[in-house]
Formats: structure tokens, sequence, C-alpha cells
């Protein structure tokens, strides 16, 4: 949306912009040129114009008044992901799959500078107009502020609306980019964040699962109490594996994603309730004693409710005492959750 909220872009897996007019609630015509997702979208103050990324590598300009594709830069190798604009909206940075950051003067599409090169696929972009720098984020962990400024120039001349888009002296000029020799080839800062999971496996007793982070240290995780057991250092990853290996067969109950960097664990019905096991071989019952069968599905959604604020109270809830915390049970008060474990209280849970 632009600054005044008089015009609404957006883009999808459906390769067209659709804009719509808040004010009105009325949608205009789609904008259709791109070939594959649109990945990034900018409009100008006044919502005249607008400038797209795609998946498809190419950078457009379009005219909303003229419904039409004024132009079409073409840089990338790979997909535009992320792109930022100076405030007169006559540069246009980008960067996207390729790793690689281009400054384009949208006067003159033909004229491109390649600012730097990401060790990483780039995901999104800040323009700071008072250091003429440009934050960049990727699936890296790490954030960088790189120069936009050519280093051989004095900082009072600087002006980002008026960078030199060709200084043959500088760098070497391949095609119409201007290869970064003297630009930027170290970032100004770099904020460091912690390593991402890249790989992980769970043991076959569907309770422990190793992993391995951008950092290659290897670390133990317990499921079902949501925390880290150990971290192993930089090991071998599949010696760890085969060493926790156990003659035990545990059905799967749940499954596992790596996309935020983190584990995140998927509980779906029914197949999180396919996991009964003795709870002394599983190493949650005492050893002396009744060993019970132990669904771990519900005992870990039990353990992760355990401190979810009540909505209703029941009419037994009332009987038992008014407390809806507590439930009676062979006559004695027992807390929600579970006789075996707990999760940390700051274990987040989303619903979907």
């Amino acid at each position: 949306m632009n600054p005044p909220g008089t015009v609404i872009v957006s883009g999808s897996t459906e390769k067209v912009i659709r804009v719509w007019d808040p004010r009105t609630c009325q949608k205009m015509p789609k904008l259709k040129g791109h070939t594959d997702n649109v990945k990034a979208l900018l409009l100008n103050r006044d919502g005249t114009q607008c400038i797209s990324g795609s998946s498809d590598g190419t950078i457009r300009l379009w005219s909303l008044g003229q419904q039409r594709c004024v132009s079409t830069i073409r840089v990338h190798t790979e997909g535009v992901w992320a792109l930022q604009v100076n405030e007169t909206f006559t540069s246009v940075f980008s960067g996207g799959r390729d790793r690689k950051i281009f400054m384009s003067d949208l006067r003159n599409p033909d004229n491109r500078v390649l600012l730097c090169e990401e060790a990483a696929p780039v995901l999104k972009m800040m323009l700071c107009n008072d250091t003429n720098s440009l934050w960049v984020a990727t699936t890296d962990s790490c954030i960088k502020n790189w120069p936009i400024s050519n280093p051989t120039l004095q900082a009072d001349d600087y002006d980002i609306d008026r960078v030199p888009l060709y200084q043959k002296p500088q760098g070497v000029i391949k095609g119409n980019v201007l290869d970064p020799i003297n630009f930027a080839s170290h970032a100004l800062l770099r904020v460091a964040g912690n390593p991402s999971i890249r790989h992980y496996c769970v043991l076959n007793d569907k309770h422990h699962i190793l992993t391995k982070d951008t950092a290659n240290c290897v670390a133990l995780w317990d499921v079902l109490n949501a925390r880290k057991l150990e971290d192993l250092g930089e090991v071998d990853y599949e010696a760890e594996v085969k060493k926790r290996f156990k003659v035990v067969y545990v059905p799967n109950w749940f499954s596992v994603d790596l996309k935020t960097g983190m584990l995140c664990i998927h509980l779906e019905d029914p197949d999180c309730f396919a996991a009964w096991v003795s709870a002394k071989e599983s190493g949650l019952g005492p050893p002396d004693g009744p060993d019970p069968k132990i669904n771990l599905g519900g005992l870990l959604l039990q353990a992760l409710l355990e401190n979810w604020p009540p909505t209703y109270t029941s009419e037994e809830d009332n009987e038992n005492g008014g407390n809806p915390n507590s439930l009676a049970m062979n006559g004695e008060r027992q807390k929600p959750g579970n006789l075996y474990f707990s999760v940390p209280d700051h274990t987040p849970v989303v619903f979907g």
C-alpha cells in the first residue's frame, strides 16, 4: 500500500498483480506480464507506479494509470525476492536467489550496478538514506549493512539520487553491468545471529532428535520435554546417529520441519496418538512398580496445555470445588498435565 493509503497491490502464485482502491473497496484490472510467482512489490507515494520482482528473474515497472508494463529489467539470473527503492523512485535495489544485489536506474533500465554479492539468497532489504547503506537479510542467520556509495567518493559529495552508475576506472565493465571490484567487497557491519539448524534425524525411539546446524555443531533434543539435552559440538553427525541406534520400533507420531531454522514439531490427528509404548522402556516410568502403556502424543499435548488458561467451567468442575484448573481423581486434587514430565513455560504452541 502506498503511504496515503489510496492503492493496494498484491502478488502471488497467480503470476499477476492485483490492484485495489481501499477507499471504494473496488478491484481494478490485473497487471499481467510475469511468467512466475510475484515475490516483491513496491508503490510510489502517489500510487501511480508499481515495481514488481518475480521468480522469473525480472523486475517490472508498471503504470497503474495505463495499466501496463512500462519497462522490464533483466539483471538477475534467478528469482527476484526483495526490492527497495529510493525516496524519489528513480533507483531500485534488487536481490534474490542468485545472491547478487543490483542497483538499477528506473529512468534508464540499461544502467545498473552490481553492488555486492551475499553468501546466501537475499530475503529482505532496507535502505538507510542517512548512512547511504543497505541492510540485507538472507537465508543465513546474520544481517549485513552494505555501502551504496563508491568508496573513492567523498561522503559530502555523495547523493543517493546521483549515484554514478558508470565509472570505468573503478571497476571492470561487463556488458551493461559494472563489476564491483572496488565497490563493496566487505560489509560495513555484520550482526551475527544464532546458527540455524539445517539437518535433523529422528532417532528410532521417536523421543529424541539429533540436529546439525550451520556451524557444524551437533545437538541432541528431547521432543517430549521440548528442550535441548546436550551440545555435542563439532562431531561426526552420521557417527552420532549410528551410536544412538536402538533395536526398538515406535510408530511415527509427529513430523519435523526446519523452515524457521529451529526444530518445529507438528502433531496431526490421528497420527499423533499412534505411539503406545511401555513407560519403563521409554524411560518415563520408575524402574520399580507397575509398567503401564502410555501414549507419547497424548502426554505431550497434556504437557503443552498444562498452563493453558481456562475458558469455560463445566458443571463437574463446579461440583469439584469450582476450580477448572484442577481435577478430581481418586479423591485427590490433581493439576492439569501428566504425571511424567512438563515442558518449559515459554514453549510456543500454534493451533492450525
